[in-house]
């Protein structure tokens, strides 16, 4: 495992229990100009996303990474212990990169990829869907190869790269189709499913249901990625921001319904959540060729990598 700041870790053991309540009070605001400015509330929240959020895009301080990749950072206001969050956003031209999965090695029959792992021809990396105890959850396509059959679940999605280089986002009872379809260089599978058809968001997000299907007042580190309505895929993360560089792993954050807000604010149709909490991880490289990363605590079975079309089937 890798090193845990004593800061941090303390902070995570020693806070109290927290309630998974969601309240018809939740909001989310974000700083602009020294400002806070709220543009989504639990007791007015959409049903569905139509366009991006001019208030969260011109507070979003973006950064040119390569052709075709841009990446920015805004700080967020949500309630309870998501009181002070960082997002960080990367924004992504399929026409100019291909998309591939890279699975750890699986050595001591333990997850063990990390940001780290992506080597260097990746531009973008972040851990992909979510896991057991040691494998990657549903479906899993590699290389052109079924590895792993559907999983089934009322909010799974699956994330299809076909060998054209298009990106569709399936749900569960279009996975089928998808499969005839064929050309599928790579393929997962991921949940809860944020945004589905048009910017809709699931009815599961909107209320509680009885059993629940999923608890919709837990507040957590979040990491999802969603496809734009001009074709551009999206990846977000956010983190803790309290306490600085120090307390960025502690997992605190949005609730899985103020995800879906997130990423229907961000102008995305169609989004998924990867795991999350102290699976959350991500990295940039930027246009002078530094890497900026937002590490996590725990490696996972499997990241999904952004390359540059040339060195896209070498090595990945």
């Amino acid at each position: 495992m890798r090193f845990v700041s004593t800061l941090s870790l303390a902070l995570a053991l020693l806070a109290p229990p927290l309630a998974h309540t969601r309240h018809a009070g939740d909001v989310l605001a974000v700083r602009a100009n020294g400002a806070w400015r709220e543009w989504w509330r639990a007791d007015r929240a959409p049903a569905q996303w139509t366009q991006p959020s001019p208030a969260l895009e011109s507070a979003i301080r973006w950064r040119a990474a390569s052709p075709g990749i841009e990446w920015g950072e805004a700080e967020l206001s949500a309630s309870g212990e998501g009181w002070r969050t960082k997002l960080v956003v990367v924004r992504i031209d399929p026409a100019s990169h291909r998309f591939a999965l890279q699975l750890g090695q699986g050595m001591n029959f333990a997850p063990d990829w990390a940001i780290d792992s992506a080597g260097d021809s990746a531009l973008v990396a972040v851990n992909a869907g979510q896991f057991g105890r040691m494998l990657p959850w549903g479906w899993l396509v590699t290389g052109g190869r079924e590895l792993a059959p559907p999983g089934f679940g009322p909010l799974s999605m699956a994330v299809v790269f076909d060998s054209s280089g298009a990106v569709r986002f399936a749900s569960a009872d279009s996975i089928a189709a998808e499969r005839a379809r064929g050309h599928i260089a790579n393929a997962f599978q991921s949940y809860p499913t944020l945004l589905t058809g048009d910017g809709d968001v699931p009815a599961l997000l909107r209320a509680e249901s009885s059993p629940p299907v999923i608890d919709l007042g837990h507040r957590d580190s979040r990491v999802a990625i969603g496809e734009m309505r001009d074709g551009r895929i999206v990846i977000a993360i956010t983190r803790f921001n309290a306490l600085g560089a120090a307390g960025a792993q502690i997992p605190f954050g949005l609730t899985v319904p103020e995800m879906a807000a997130l990423m229907g604010e961000l102008g995305c149709r169609r989004a998924v959540s990867l795991d999350g909490g102290i699976s959350a991880q991500l990295a940039v490289r930027e246009a002078g060729g530094a890497v900026r990363k937002w590490t996590a605590w725990r490696y996972v079975p499997m990241g999904l990598l952004v390359l540059p079309r040339a060195t896209a089937s070498a090595g990945h």
